[in-house]
């Protein structure tokens, strides 16, 4: 009968704790899975990932980690020979632990090309939630299913140099990179709330405006997430007017929206866009392809 998936920290197993090899991992539902590198389904989430080498999109930052999904590739050479799916069960399974805000236990193989991997055996890492989560054609030109872990475990507090991203006032936000303690985007408000007002507060898919005491509310949604690894810029050609239902409906990729402006997914009918909303069409394109509609 199979182990239940436990999420979180396991007791006995610490941060830093070294495994000499995976059937290690198995008898406390630490890591369940002989194989697989993802412990978990799309019904209750996933436990826990194993970065060992097999797939080249992998980028490990330490702190932050660009993971590749489940499925697609040969297993002997480790190049991806196939498209990648959302229907995986590690793949939807991880959709469903960054929806629910489950945390992933991270275990680092001596496989894995990176500084922070061991010489031999497996090191836990720690917890990471995954927060983010796109597709992108791979180097081996197929797709794959990519998301973005960040480390939350026991140092989560701990000060890392890393940049902070200050937009300036210009029609396409320009960049600049300063020193700093927390990774951090500084969103141009103005653009946001020119973005609301020019849609009296009105959302582009339901046409709905939310009443509340002190007025309307809607919010600017960003077609193109600013940031690593996405890079989209603050402007009105990148920016939408939503109500927060589709607005996380959107980010999530249940729907999007075709160049025409027609909506697919979950929604149907059309974006209202006004004659002097200018929506850059490279943008939408990006949202299409990331979230699998191309």
């Amino acid at each position: 009968m199979p182990r239940d998936i436990i999420f979180g920290e396991i007791t006995g197993i610490e941060e830093g704790h070294w495994f000499e090899g995976r059937k290690e991992m198995m008898p406390s539902s630490f890591h369940r899975n002989w194989g697989a590198g993802i412990d978990g389904n799309s019904t209750e989430g996933v436990a826990a990932i194993v970065l060992s080498g097999g797939y080249e999109d992998d980028k490990d930052l330490g702190d932050e980690i660009l993971y590749t999904g489940a499925g697609g590739n040969d297993s002997k050479t480790g190049k991806q020979i196939a498209d990648q799916t959302w229907e995986n069960r590690g793949n939807a399974g991880l959709i469903k632990s960054m929806n629910e805000g489950l945390p992933v236990r991270v275990i680092r193989g001596h496989q894995h090309n990176s500084v922070y991997s061991p010489k031999s055996g497996y090191l836990y890492a720690g917890l990471y939630s995954v927060v983010d989560a796109w597709q992108k054609t791979g180097k081996s030109g197929f797709k794959i299913c990519r998301f973005r872990l960040i480390y939350t475990g026991e140092n989560a507090d701990r000060k890392t140099a890393e940049e902070i991203e200050l937009n300036l006032d210009h029609a396409v936000r320009e960049k600049k990179r300063v020193s700093g303690t927390v990774l951090k985007i500084v969103r141009d408000t103005k653009i946001a709330q020119d973005v609301k007002r020019l849609y009296q507060h009105k959302c582009q898919v339901c046409d709905v405006a939310i009443p509340t005491k002190n007025g309307f509310y809607s919010e600017g949604a960003h077609i193109k997430p600013l940031g690593k690894p996405h890079n989209g810029d603050d402007s009105l050609g990148n920016l939408l007017c939503l109500c927060p239902n589709h607005h996380v409906m959107f980010d999530k990729g249940a729907f999007s929206v075709k160049d025409n402006f027609d909506l697919i997914g979950a929604e149907s009918g059309k974006l209202t866009v006004l004659t002097s909303h200018k929506l850059d069409l490279d943008n939408i394109r990006y949202h299409r392809e990331s979230h699998g509609y191309n």
